[in-house]
């Protein structure tokens, strides 16, 4: 039993709707993409298109008249019951039950392919996601952002794409270096050496522990001439609290001068102590990368210096101010961008136009980025860029993810990394499990707000979504498990016994399923997926309260049972795809 058996019938109903529209218009006139939309009753058909109010401009006659045309010009089709013409125009399609009925075969034949589709071509593409700085933990804030790209990625594989998954290193910046400094003022502190500690550093107790193993394995080793430190800053900062950007910059440019060599040990030691728990984390969050890319490594390279010459050449760069100046402007950006500052130092865009460069040099036929909201104005320059440098920009993609808010007891969660007052992704994990997080952060679309509510994602109810779809998956194997057969024995068996409402609804919501994941890899929503299996959980249960499956006929019997073990592969395949478990039992 093999896809062809069974054709994508919304593929199939948009060609027999095409070849009528070639059959009654003109070529001028011709609709090239044809849209069919689901219809929300079953009185209406399964299938509504369109077509003629689109066609009415162009032909000057009205939309029923067009409508019935092309209904007249269908040819015929093996899968279509009838064709109605409704309202003011619209086409209303009605499949065969015999062909939502054999439908099942496919679905139990194909197993854990089920949905899978031919869209991505093979295509390499890839997802750039998460990349926080790893100045320390991983907070709920980058979940969600986890969680999206994560799905995203395997939607992706399945509709047939080449998907690598990059996580995208900011070490060579300035927040690194804050951490750096932050971590040797603890460490100093171990060695009663007490410097007023800037309330614009890092605060959070990790920042104390990798002090404190710095202290066990190297006592006073990195001690140095800290009495230098406060060099050059005035009197007065050291009699209050240090909190400006222009303070913390001289405290680092003493401490890199202070410690000299050994302030490579201690800016590597924080890095990979914050990279392997960001590591482990998204691991155990389900969330693995295949590339983890080094922003420092643009920098040894060459790679920056590499992509600022070219943008020279081009004449895309003008001096002013003793700075070097990207002409973002004649891009669609509201102003020009800096790239090299006065002291000769690149800025952070021009590691990120080498970024994208490399990515493309790398042979990408698409790339995708998972960006914060807030990051929305940085599109035009990134863009732009790219275009600066002869490069197809639409083959960029930018994925906007709104912030997440937690709430728990009713209460809104503090978030602040630099403050240290914020909920880890761990803790999240911990106290709601894996699969609640998971399945909550790709609910909404990634551009919408979030409100996590964590009490509703630890409860056992109908309410929560998650424990809402994981229950009808359970309770599936829980009447496979009382009929005591062998799943791969319904495989084939007559399923024309399905034939109430219900049945030919879950049949056709079943159909459904390949559509919904090639339209979340078109669109970049994960969340389309989580509507699904929600909407198809909800049809279920009501279906399980109000029908006996191991009755005494077992024509009907082996047909219901069918039934619902293509619901429960729908569901394990939906649920895989999110990267949330499909439990036996609940």
């Amino acid at each position: 039993m093999t896809s062809s058996d069974f054709p994508n019938f919304k593929t199939h109903f948009i060609g027999l709707l095409q070849q009528a529209s070639n059959a009654v218009t003109s070529l001028e006139a011709a609709v090239s993409d044809i849209e069919l939309t689901r219809t929300k009753q079953a009185s209406h058909g399964d299938y509504s298109c369109n077509l003629a109010m689109q066609l009415a401009k162009p032909l000057h006659k009205s939309p029923r008249e067009i409508a019935q045309l092309l209904v007249n010009a269908l040819p015929p089709s093996t899968y279509l019951e009838k064709v109605e013409v409704a309202g003011a125009g619209f086409i209303n399609l009605f499949l065969k039950n015999s062909a939502k009925q054999q439908f099942l075969h496919y679905i139990l034949h194909s197993k854990n392919t089920f949905g899978n589709g031919t869209l991505g071509q093979g295509k390499r593409i890839q997802v750039e996601f998460v990349s926080a700085n790893p100045t320390g933990p991983l907070h709920v804030g980058h979940g969600r952002g986890a969680a999206i790209g994560a799905s995203l990625s395997n939607i992706l594989a399945a509709a047939g794409f080449d998907v690598s998954r990059e996580f995208y290193v900011n070490d060579a910046g300035r927040q690194m270096d804050i951490l750096t400094l932050s971590t040797w003022l603890r460490y100093l502190e171990l060695n009663h050496i007490h410097i007023p500690f800037p309330q614009n550093a890092y605060q959070g107790e990790y920042v104390k522990t990798m002090a404190q193993q710095i202290f066990q394995a190297h006592a006073q080793r990195y001690v140095h001439q800290p009495e230098l430190l406060l060099d050059s800053l005035p009197e007065a900062v050291l009699a209050t609290e240090m909190n400006t950007d222009e303070q913390l910059d001289k405290l680092i440019a003493n401490t890199k001068k202070i410690l000299g060599q050994d302030y490579a040990y201690i800016h590597n030691f924080v890095l990979t102590e914050q990279l392997g728990d960001c590591r482990n984390d998204l691991m155990e969050f389900g969330v693995e990368f295949d590339t983890w890319f080094s922003e420092q490594s643009l920098f040894d390279n060459g790679l920056v210096a590499h992509a600022i010459e070219l943008l020279a050449k081009k004449q895309h760069l003008y001096q002013q101010d003793g700075a070097t100046w990207f002409r973002s402007t004649n891009f669609g950006d509201e102003k020009d961008r800096v790239v090299q500052r006065e002291n000769g130092q690149f800025t952070y865009f021009a590691s990120d136009i080498a970024y994208h460069l490399n990515k493309f040099e790398r042979g990408f036929d698409q790339v995708i980025n998972i960006w914060g909201a807030d990051h929305h104005g940085y599109i035009p320059r990134v863009k732009g860029a790219l275009q600066a440098l002869d490069l197809d920009a639409e083959k960029l993609q930018i994925a906007l993810v709104q912030f997440a808010v937690l709430y728990r007891n009713g209460k809104k969660a503090p978030m602040s990394t630099r403050s240290g007052e914020f909920v880890t992704l761990r803790e999240l994990r911990q106290e709601v499990g894996k699969d609640a997080a998971r399945f909550f952060y790709v609910m909404r679309k990634s551009d919408q707000h979030l409100d996590f509510d964590m009490d509703l994602a630890k409860s056992q109810s109908n309410e929560n979504p998650v424990y809402y779809v994981q229950y009808a998956h359970a309770r599936v194997c829980s009447v496979l498990v009382q009929w005591d057969g062998n799943v791969d024995d319904l495989q084939d068996v007559n399923t024309e016994a399905l034939s109430s409402p219900a049945e030919l609804a879950l049949l056709q919501k079943l159909i459904d399923f390949p559509d919904t994941l090639e339209m979340a890899a078109k669109e970049f929503s994960p969340h389309l997926i989580a509507f699904y299996l929600r909407e198809l959980a909800s049809e279920f249960h009501s279906y399980y309260n109000s029908t006996r499956f191991l009755v005494p006929e077992i024509p009907l019997q082996h047909a219901r049972l069918a039934l619902i073990a293509s619901i429960r592969q729908t569901l394990s395949n939906g649920l895989l795809l999110l990267d949330v478990s499909a439990p036996d039992k609940m």
